[in-house]
This record gives C-alpha cells, sequence and structure tokens, in this order.
C-alpha cells in the first residue's frame, strides 16, 4: 500500500512539474545539448572524455523525473576590472557586445535556459565586480557555487597573474571537491598570434596547477563563447547527476527511473485529481 501511495504522489507531482514546464517558453535550439561538447585544449582540460558519463546517459534516457526537472546551478564570474566579465556573459545571453564599458556595481545576475540530454537544467550566472571597493560586497554571493570561472585578458599578463588570487577568495566561500573550475582567457581578438601563443602557455601552466579548465574566447566577434558556455553548462550537469546518484544510492536511482518509467506508469492509474 506504501509503494502505491509513493507512486501516486509522484506521479502528481510530475503531473506539477510538467504543468510548470509547459508554462515557460521552450529552450532556444542552440541550447539543447545532445552530446558532450569538445574541450577547448586537451592539455588544459577538465576531462577528454568523448561522451557524458555512462550513469549520467543512462538516468536521462530512461525517464524525464522530477527528481532531474529545474535543476539549477550556481557559476560565478570573478576576475579583474575590466577584464570583460560582463561582456563575455551578454555576449553569450544577448548576443550582443556593447563597447562602451560600463563598470558593475556589486553584481549583475543572468539565468540561462538549456536541455541537457532531454533534461530541463539552468545556468544561474553571477556577474561580480572586478573593483576593489566592491569586492566585499561581491564576495558575500560566492557561496554555493558549482562553477567558478576565473577571467583574465589574454592581452594582459597582469590579469592572469592575478586570476589565482581571485580563484583563492571564491574558494574560502565553497568547498573545493564539489567545484568546477574554468579559466577563461577574453579579448582573444586583440593578441597578435605571437602574444597569443606565449600567454596561452603560461595559462595552460595555470590551469594545470589549479586543476581548471582552459579556454580562449572573443566577446566582441564570439568567437568561443557559445562552445564555452556550452561545455560549462554540460559538465556541471554532469557534475550535478553524478552527485545527485552518489547520494541516493544506487538502490534509490533504481527506484526513481522505475517510478518514472513510461510502461510503469501507464500500468497504474493515477490518483491525481
Amino acid at each position: 500500500m506504501r509503494g502505491v501511495l509513493v507512486t501516486a504522489t509522484t506521479e502528481c507531482v510530475s503531473v506539477t512539474l510538467k504543468t510548470c514546464r509547459s508554462m515557460l517558453p521552450p529552450v532556444k535550439k542552440d541550447r539543447v545539448i545532445t552530446h558532450l561538447p569538445k574541450c577547448f585544449s586537451p592539455h588544459a582540460a577538465l576531462h577528454t572524455k568523448e561522451g557524458f558519463h555512462p550513469k549520467v546517459k543512462a538516468v536521462c534516457q530512461t525517464q524525464r523525473s522530477m527528481a532531474l526537472s529545474f535543476n539549477v546551478a550556481k557559476v560565478i564570474v570573478v576576475g579583474d576590472v575590466a577584464v570583460g566579465k560582463t561582456c563575455l556573459i551578454s555576449r553569450f545571453c544577448k548576443g550582443a557586445f556593447d563597447k562602451n564599458y560600463k563598470a558593475t556595481i556589486g553584481v549583475d545576475f543572468e539565468m540561462e535556459r538549456f536541455e541537457v540530454l532531454g533534461v530541463p537544467f539552468s545556468l544561474q550566472l553571477w556577474d561580480t565586480a572586478g573593483q576593489e571597493r566592491f569586492k566585499c560586497i561581491a564576495s558575500t554571493y560566492y557561496r554555493g557555487a558549482q562553477a567558478i570561472i576565473v577571467v583574465f585578458d589574454l592581452s594582459s599578463v597582469t590579469s592572469l597573474a592575478h586570476a589565482r588570487q581571485w580563484l583563492e577568495d571564491a574558494m574560502k566561500e565553497n568547498d573545493p571537491s564539489s567545484v568546477l573550475l574554468f579559466l577563461a582567457g577574453t579579448k582573444k581578438d586583440l593578441s597578435t598570434p605571437d602574444q597569443l601563443n606565449c600567454i596561452e602557455q603560461e595559462a595552460i601552466r595555470l590551469s594545470e596547477e589549479i586543476k581548471a579548465e582552459y579556454w580562449a574566447v572573443s566577446a566582441k566577434s564570439g568567437d568561443g563563447v557559445r562552445d564555452f558556455f556550452l561545455r560549462v553548462a554540460s559538465l556541471t550537469f554532469e557534475a550535478n547527476i553524478l552527485a545527485e546518484i552518489e547520494k541516493s544510492g544506487s538502490r534509490q536511482v533504481k527506484d526513481i527511473v522505475r517510478i518514472t518509467d513510461g510502461d510503469h506508469k501507464a500500468k497504474r492509474k493515477s490518483n491525481c485529481c
């Protein structure tokens, strides 16, 4: 009897979630992720696997359960003033580039929706101030991040040198074992090939030391921006689902898959009324 009650309750909540999802606009086509995006450089990647973890694919293929619906990950973006943090986020979220510099005061916030392996997923992108006088305010928003993007200017060696300190400050508020790290070099369009090659060697070396994934992008031209954020979304999604599986335990995960399986639902009459 208890099993029937759990199933009925699960189906009721699933119906509610489906209703909520139907009220939202569809995810943009270029935000639908069916395969794991490639890394920028195999020499500085979180991993170089060609696909999502088998456990993640198995869970997502078997169901579209309430346990995985509306998954939201917090991503904080840190770095020196004027390195292009806001422009990077704006290029991806709004498809726009504003050449007129405006300093971020405290923090700004963007929410971007994806569909990963058929499951709804969102990134909260927290754009933090790089100015010293706002650093105290911005740091209060660091806590609870699933991913940290440290941004530096590819035409400024100084901003790369400061990247380590930005990361250390952000990690004071987070668990190192549960946060994905990314090192993003911006303003790629302003660097000559020789300059880019030189600073990239240093960036890759730093990425290896701090166990971060390195990317070089240009918010002005859009080069690499979409691929970068799709990679961030995919790896964060994968990490979240694996963490959920580990917390639930193998037996409970099987129950989630079984309860939300389409055939199983067809055999039981829902009591949701």
